[in-house]
């Protein structure tokens, strides 16, 4: 048989956290079930779980209180590993919510506090369409803040984005035209390079509106917009390319 000595207190585990939180609660009850087959204290070591603070929960059973947020903490833990960690308070209130189980939002934060279940913090990825740091050949500014055309085809202005999709970033480069403010050319790809997105947009700017004079494209100061490729595109046509200022894409 063996014996022991009743706490005064409320034993905590080594960890510092009281025995009946989280992850401990269902160590306990472990315990409880198989301590006919093994010794308690080499089970206490395994489930890192006080021995003291056993024999204390089996005198001191929970309260319902005590059982539903218990409950509750298994049901936090279970969304937020499946989102991967990924999930915070405002989330997990929302899927827990799906499933029908009422909890606020606050007592969920103050729950995941308690039992140390933090989200994982993503930092936001931006992509850098405008790499201005390259040795190809950067045009004047010939526009110089004068958004306004007379005549179709007399100005343009092209701009590359990106978007985000379920299967990865896509990027949309945009010709327009000034005097009507239409967009008379555009490409979507899956890279960066001048082919799929400049040299694409600007070809199909073409076909919607043939030339008939001289034409200035203005654009950022990008590599799809300085490069080789994209020049020799311009070759032999009356084009002439004109670039916004380090840092500032409308001057």
């Amino acid at each position: 048989m063996i014996s022991y000595k009743r706490p005064s207190a409320s034993p905590e585990t080594s960890s510092g956290s009281p025995i009946l939180q989280g992850r401990r609660a269902v160590n306990v009850g472990l315990l409880k079930e198989h301590r006919d087959q093994y010794p308690v204290e080499k089970m206490c070591r395994v489930l890192q779980v006080s021995t003291g603070g056993f024999y204390y929960w089996l005198q001191h059973p929970q309260s319902r209180r005590e059982r539903k947020e218990a409950q509750l903490v298994t049901k936090i833990r279970q969304v937020h590993a499946q989102s991967k960690g990924r999930y915070g308070s405002p989330r997990i209130s929302f899927e827990l919510k799906e499933k029908g189980i009422k909890a606020s939002r606050p007592r969920i934060a103050r729950l995941m506090q308690k039992h140390q279940i933090q989200s994982i913090v993503r930092k936001k990825y931006r992509v850098n369409t405008t790499d201005s740091n390259h040795g190809f050949t950067i045009a004047e500014n010939h526009l110089k803040w004068d958004f306004t055309a007379t005549k179709p085809a007399q100005k343009w202005v092209s701009d590359l984005t990106y978007i985000r999709t379920e299967e990865g970033w896509l990027y949309l480069t945009a010709v327009l035209d000034l005097a009507d403010r239409k967009a008379v050319g555009w490409a979507l790809s899956e890279t960066m390079e001048a082919e799929a997105t400049t040299v694409a947009a600007f070809r199909m700017a073409l076909v919607n509106r043939p030339l008939s004079g001289e034409l200035l494209l203005y654009s950022d100061r990008g590599v799809p917009y300085a490069c080789r490729a994209f020049r020799e595109q311009l070759e032999g046509m009356p084009v002439r390319q004109s670039m916004s200022r380090k840092g500032n894409c409308s001057g």
